[in-house]
C-alpha cells in the first residue's frame, strides 16, 4: 500500500498562501515559515505531517501528495481548513 511523508504550511488566503511559496522558491526556509506562519498545530514541528496512506487526509491533500513530485513544493490546494502549501519529502507506491 502507498505511503508517504508530507510537510504543509496552512494559511487563511490564497494570496498569503502565493507569498509564502515565492519565499521558499527565493531561498527561505519551508520548516522555518511554518513555524512563523502555519495556523495547523503542525507548523510547530515545521509543518511535518508524518507518515500516513491514501484516505488518511482530505482527497484535495490526496491528489496532490500521491501525484506530485517529491520535494517540490505545490500548491496553494484549498481546502476546508484553508490554503495549503505541500511538500511531499517521501512516498513508496
Amino acid at each position: 500500500m502507498a505511503r508517504a511523508t508530507a510537510r504543509h504550511i496552512l494559511v487563511n488566503s490564497e494570496e498569503f498562501c502565493e507569498e509564502l511559496k515565492a519565499k521558499i522558491a527565493a531561498g527561505e526556509d519551508f520548516g522555518a515559515l511554518a513555524k512563523e506562519h502555519s495556523s495547523c498545530p503542525s507548523g510547530a514541528d515545521g509543518g511535518d505531517l508524518g507518515a500516513f496512506g491514501p484516505g488518511q487526509m482530505v482527497p484535495e491533500f490526496d491528489t496532490v501528495v500521491f501525484s506530485a513530485p517529491v520535494n517540490e513544493v505545490q500548491g496553494p490546494v484549498k481546502t476546508q481548513f484553508g490554503y495549503h502549501l505541500l511538500e511531499v519529502t517521501s512516498r513508496t507506491d
